[in-house]
C-alpha cells in the first residue's frame, strides 16, 4: 500500500517565492495544497500546487475553511502583498473582508498593523481551527544567504568599509521595526527603508547618489518570526540597483532569501555587483 503524502498548505502572495516553496516542499515529498491570494499570486504557481483555489486578501475566515476541508495542519504563508493599501481611508472595507477579517482588524488590528501584529492575528485565529503556521523558509533552505562573497565580484575596499559601518545601523533598524533595508556610501546613510519597500528605496538612494559605488545593507531582526515577511531580494532587484548606481548588496546569513539562488548570483556577477553575506 503507497504511503499517505503529508500535506502542506500554503497562503501565497505575490512574487516567485511561493513558487520556489511549493517545488521545494513536493520534492521533500510533501502535497501542497494552495490558497492564491486574489490579484497576488504568480501565474505559474496553480500549477505548482497539488490543490489551489483563490480567496481574496481580506477573507481570512475562507483561508481556515479551504485548509481545514484540505485536511492541513501545518501551513506557510509567503508572498508579498500590498501592504500600503491598509493605510488609505476606509482600508479594512475597500478589501471586501469576511465576517473573521473584520473582527480580527476590530480586535487586533485597527490600532496596531505592524507586520508582527498582523502574522500573531492571523496564526491565532488559524491555531483556533488546528492549524499551525510554521517557519516560511523550511523548504527552501538552497536559497537563503550563506555567509562570504556569493559571487564572483569581490567588494572594493570603500563597499567593505561601509558594510562595516552600515551593519550595525541596520540591525538598530530591524531591531525597531522600521525596515529591512538601507544604502550607504562612504560613511553616509543614503537612504533607510520603512513601509515604502526596498524598491523605493533604490530609486531614492540613486536619485540622491549620482556616484556609483553605494551598498546596499539588508538583513531580518534577530528575532524576526521566520513564518512571514522573510526579507528577499531577487533579479529584478540586481537590475533595479544596477540602474541605481549600486555596486555592493550585503545581506543577512540564513535571514535573506535569494529569490532563485543561482539566478540572483549569475545576475550579480552579470551585472558587476558583489553580493555578500554577513
Amino acid at each position: 500500500m503507497a504511503t499517505k503524502k503529508p500535506i502542506l498548505g500554503m497562503i501565497a502572495g505575490n512574487g516567485i517565492l511561493p513558487v520556489l516553496v511549493a517545488r521545494g516542499a513536493k520534492e521533500a515529498g510533501y502535497r501542497v495544497c494552495c490558497v492564491g491570494l486574489r490579484y497576488q499570486y504568480d501565474s505559474e504557481l496553480p500549477s505548482e500546487c497539488d490543490t489551489f483555489s483563490i480567496a481574496g486578501m481580506a477573507r481570512v475566515g475562507r483561508w481556515v475553511r479551504l485548509l481545514k476541508k484540505w485536511g492541513v495542519n501545518d501551513a506557510i504563508m509567503v508572498g508579498g502583498v500590498g501592504k500600503t493599501a491598509m493605510h488609505k481611508k476606509f482600508s479594512v472595507l475597500r478589501l471586501t473582508p469576511d465576517l473573521t477579517t473584520l473582527l480580527l482588524w476590530y480586535r487586533r488590528l485597527r490600532h496596531d498593523r505592524r507586520d508582527a501584529t498582523v502574522l500573531a492575528a492571523i496564526a491565532d485565529e488559524l491555531r483556533k481551527s488546528g492549524v499551525t503556521l510554521i517557519d516560511s523558509t523550511t523548504h527552501i533552505p538552497e536559497h537563503l544567504a550563506v555567509n562570504g562573497i556569493l559571487g564572483k565580484v569581490q567588494p572594493s575596499q570603500m563597499q567593505s568599509a561601509d558594510i562595516k559601518f552600515g551593519w550595525p545601523l541596520l540591525s538598530q533598524n530591524v531591531a525597531m521595526h522600521i525596515g529591512q533595508c538601507i544604502a550607504v556610501r562612504e560613511g553616509d546613510v543614503l537612504a533607510v527603508e520603512a513601509i515604502e519597500g526596498t524598491a523605493a528605496l533604490i530609486e531614492r538612494a540613486g536619485s540622491l547618489c549620482k556616484k556609483t559605488g553605494w551598498t546596499l545593507l539588508k538583513t531580518a531582526a534577530d528575532d524576526h518570526d521566520m513564518r512571514a515577511d522573510v526579507p528577499s531580494i531577487g533579479t529584478e532587484t540586481i537590475k533595479q540597483v544596477a540602474a541605481a548606481g549600486c555596486r555592493c548588496i550585503a545581506v543577512g546569513t540564513g535571514r535573506v532569501i535569494l529569490l532563485d539562488a543561482p539566478k540572483v548570483i549569475a545576475a550579480a556577477n552579470d551585472a558587476g555587483i558583489a553580493l555578500v553575506g554577513v
